[in-house]
């Protein structure tokens, strides 16, 4: 059932600050969230599992069974890229993709051969924005400790981030046994927001690669939406198994907000687009202009306010003509 009234809270199991790579302070709670108004007619949304929030109103705005734990397949990295990001690996460290990368539990193609000899942050754009499954792979294994303390690092952020329905069993989201809630995974992208190296590289329409032996492999976003320039969206996963259905997770301006939007366990290829664009009709259509923030006199206040992270600004990346590919 769709619920359009009431709120989230972001508060953390422990109420302490997360640490982003790039120094920036992820604030592990958000002030009290206050409940949206009810609005009737809300978005015909086909996804089992959603989710609308705007955080800097602290409005759950929509909202379809958020609490109920599901997979979410390839949305895992995510915290696989954040976990990277906070272990301060060299981007520019090259990585030689091995055998242990290879997917023998979906048995999933990869377009990275076995011996090619990547740069990390390479690994790490391919991984966000095609969702390449060796990429993440190999992201883990050369994580200090390997792949196992990756995983645990993944379990131990997703506890601090308040995501307590969230388990990970592995780095790239081909387990069935990797899950969440909706509410959860709006923590998630929250987070994820404040990592510039996430942004940047979860929006790109295309990527290319250029391997050892001089040949260049271009990858595409997996979310058909980034190319789209009616669309302003500054974070984006999509995620894709038989136990989960088709995900997606985005922070988007719609209406003059900046929202979360979480849709899990879509059924056809189209359908979590689909609801992100019915999503975003309602909104323009339905929803008044957001309040303003209220104004805090310069030296006044807590010194360090637990407020939910601020929302970065969503400047279009320039998107090169070309289909992407799915």
């Amino acid at each position: 059932m769709a619920v359009i009234i009431g709120s989230i809270s972001m508060a953390t199991a422990d109420g302490a600050a997360g640490e982003t790579a790039g120094g920036a302070r992820v604030a592990a709670g958000a002030r009290e969230a206050k409940a949206a108004p009810y609005r009737p007619g809300g978005p015909e949304v086909r996804s089992r599992l959603a989710l609308v929030f705007d955080p800097a109103q602290g409005e759950t705005l929509y909202a379809k069974q958020p609490d109920e734990v599901a997979p979410i397949a390839s949305i895992t990295k995510l915290m696989t890229a954040m976990v990277v990001l906070d272990a301060q690996c060299p981007l520019d460290e090259v990585i030689a993709i091995d055998r242990a990368d290879l997917d023998t539990l979906k048995h999933t193609h990869s377009r990275l051969p076995v011996g090619a000899r990547v740069e990390r942050g390479d690994l790490l754009r391919v991984t966000l924005m095609a969702s390449d499954n060796r990429a993440a792979a190999a992201l883990a294994r050369t994580y200090p400790g390997g792949s196992g303390a990756c995983i645990e690092a993944m379990n131990r952020k997703a506890r601090e981030l308040g995501m307590l329905r969230t388990r990970f069993k592995d780095p790239a989201g081909l387990s069935g046994e990797n899950v969440s809630s909706a509410d959860d995974l709006s923590r998630m992208v929250l987070a994820a927001a404040a990592y510039p190296v996430i942004r940047e590289a979860s929006t790109a329409s295309f990527h290319p690669v250029t391997l050892s032996d001089g040949r260049v492999l271009e990858f595409h976003n997996s979310n058909g939406l980034v190319k789209n320039t009616t669309w302003n969206i500054g974070l984006s996963k999509t995620g894709y198994l038989n136990e989960a259905g088709r995900c997606l997770v985005m922070q988007a301006e719609i209406a003059a907000r900046q929202v979360v939007i979480v849709l899990l366990d879509s059924w056809g290829k189209y359908t979590r687009l689909g609801d992100a664009n019915r999503i975003r009709k309602w909104m323009e259509a339905t929803l008044p202009p957001p309040e303003p923030a209220p104004e805090v006199a310069a030296g006044t206040g807590p010194e360090a306010e637990a407020t939910a992270p601020a929302a970065p600004a969503m400047t279009p990346p320039v998107r090169p003509e070309g289909v992407a590919r799915r």
